[in-house]
């Protein structure tokens, strides 16, 4: 491929080359199978564990600081807290209440350098934040006031602050609004007690291409990466891990591999794999299960700003998220449960529920739910005792342990990008160097060249035929290699057929998650690579077959290979379906 970059700048000639070397660099099966064997065969600097965002994260930072990068997770990319998210980028202003000033300037300033490096993919979102008569603790205010006089007021001071926190990377200005205002923003909001509302601004991501695209940028700077790969033991010379044995969970087959540094960044499992030292766990992790309902935009009829319910009776706030045509409801704050398949269950669908129709004017039941999902949030525990995990940290932290293991933990998804640097410069002081932090302004995988390429994808995609739907779908979720999805299009024509009418997921998705973002089943392509498995009102399940036979092309599978991946997805999938009625 040539690219004429005369008439460039020099920063904008980089940026372009920077995007062709990032579609040139693939994550295939083959590549896993590579990769796995240059685990053992080679020596590292720095071990990943964990491939979330946190881990993908803490992959990329080490490896455009020169390291040599190894990172293993032991289901598939995301599995975990980082697919089960409200898909907001976002300041936190739920912790402004609580006077918790540091971590929302923190989120604040990550926020926005998210939205600068990774530009298709995090989008400013508008929120509407009603309040109503009667309200005491809007969200999730820990006092009150006499009758509630100067609430209001209160709301717009902590937005202001809200606004000021996130300095020249502010998205926007809040704004106090009148009734008429707030009806016209959110009409299906009730308006019998409605005093007045206020719009902030935040912003929206998929959380996992999140972490793919993040992924997709280490590979691109040359980090080995595998998935279905779990660290069993450590290897030690005498007190200290020098590396792990790691075994392939599709073949059996183990590994050794040996690295100068390990970091544990595997989120709610952080104390287990600290546990495999042989030594107490040095922080406490309390799982915190945070549960999303999934509706159609009609049934909500809601418009394109997202909107905060205001008040709950345990003091918490909801929110209601246009998601393409879906809408994400969320989230709860409750104990922990089985960390590998946590579900719903049907008190959590009551809670939501109840506060859903406290404030809209539309009364939902459990038929109007598309789906549901569950993940844990890694809290740290401070001190002794227990009680709310509300009110736990959700500040990261960076531990050593006297085995040399590195773990980084807690935090959240905003702030991930801060929890590798901070994870690597404790790396770069072992190494004695000066810590440097080129991720600041590092693009991501598909946002270098975005701006330019943006319309000359618009055009392709129209002239495959493809719906206005289809084609933002493909440039929101994939950037600029939208274009290797096109070009699969343009090569095979079916390609470009949908999977569901009313969702915008192309067949031509499923073999460039194969070659590219090392998808190994069924679920991998519907929970991760995509959502269909959140979106559409049969999971998949009535098109798994048309799945597996496009995967079989890429992968070589049997018939009867083909036949135990579908048969293994519809069990996964009925199997949640029974644990969300009990």
């Amino acid at each position: 491929m040539n690219v004429r970059t005369s008439s460039l700048s020099m920063k904008e000639g980089r940026a372009i080359r920077t995007f062709i070397d990032a579609a040139m660099e693939t994550l295939s099966s083959v590549v896993r199978v590579r990769n796995l064997s240059e685990l053992e065969s080679k020596r590292y600097d720095v071990l990943v564990i964990g491939g979330g965002i946190t881990g993908a994260g803490v992959a990329l930072d080490a490896v455009v600081r020169g390291y040599k990068v190894a990172l293993v997770e032991k289901a598939d990319f995301a599995s975990g807290t980082s697919s089960k998210s409200t898909k907001l980028v976002h300041g936190g202003i739920r912790y402004l209440p609580n006077f918790d000033f540091s971590l929302v300037h923190e989120a604040l300033v990550e926020r926005g350098l998210l939205v600068q490096n990774a530009n298709f993919l995090v989008e400013p979102l508008e929120f509407v934040l009603p309040f109503y008569e009667g309200d005491r603790h809007p969200v999730g205010m820990p006092f009150t006031t006499p009758g509630g006089v100067g609430l209001g007021f209160m709301l717009d001071i902590g937005l202001w602050m809200y606004d000021l926190m996130a300095g020249k990377r502010a998205i926007g200005r809040h704004r106090r609004l009148k009734v008429a205002d707030v009806e016209r923003l959110a009409p299906m909001l009730l308006t019998q007690g409605l005093k007045e509302g206020f719009t902030y601004y935040d912003a929206q991501t998929h959380d996992a291409r999140l972490t793919m695209a993040i992924l997709r940028t280490a590979a691109q700077y040359g980090a080995t990466i595998a998935n279905y790969a779990e660290v069993t033991s450590f290897i030690m010379e005498g007190p200290l891990a020098r590396g792990a044995h790691v075994r392939d969970a599709l073949t059996g087959q183990t590994y050794a591999v040996y690295a100068r540094h390990i970091i544990n960044a595997t989120g709610v499992y952080s104390d287990k794999v600290e546990e495999l030292t042989g030594e107490e766990a040095m922080v406490k992790i309390e799982p915190s299960k945070g549960v999303h309902l999934v509706f159609s935009r009609e049934d909500l009829a809601i418009g394109d700003s997202a909107v905060v319910l205001p008040e709950t009776d345990d003091k918490r706030i909801l929110f209601i998220v246009p998601w393409e045509s879906r809408v994400v409801f969320g989230t709860t704050d409750t104990g922990t449960g089985d960390l590998d398949h946590p579900t719903t269950s049907a008190e959590d669908i009551a809670y939501l529920l109840k506060y859903l129709n406290r404030y809209l004017s539309v009364n939902l039941t459990e038929k109007n739910i598309i789906s549901a999902y569950a993940g844990y949030r890694p809290l740290v525990k401070l001190g002794k005792g227990g009680g709310s995990t509300a009110k736990l940290s959700r500040t990261h932290v960076v531990l050593q342990g006297s085995s040399g293991l590195v773990t980084v933990t807690g935090g959240k998804l905003t702030t991930y990008r801060r929890m590798a640097q901070d994870a690597i410069d404790v790396i770069s002081q072992r190494d004695g160097a000066k810590p440097v932090h080129p991720t600041l302004n590092l693009p991501l995988q598909g946002s270098a060249g975005w701006n330019r390429l943006q319309h000359d994808i618009n055009r392709r995609g129209a002239q495959a035929g493809l719906k206005p739907s289809i084609i933002k779908h493909l440039g929101h979720s994939y950037g600029t290699e939208a274009a290797v999805i096109l070009k699969l299009i343009e090569q095979d024509p079916s390609l470009a057929q949908p999977f569901v009418d009313d969702l915008p997921y192309i067949r031509a998705e499923v073999p460039y998650a194969c070659q590219y973002e090392m998808a190994m089943t069924p679920y991998d392509f519907m929970a991760r690579r995509t959502s269909i498995i959140l979106e559409d009102w049969h999971q998949g399940t009535t098109f798994v077959d048309d799945v597996v036979a496009l995967m079989a092309k890429e992968h070589g599978w049997s018939p009867s290979e083909q036949n135990a991946q579908a048969q293994s997805y519809l069990a996964v999938v009925h199997g949640q379906e029974l644990a969300e009625r009990h």
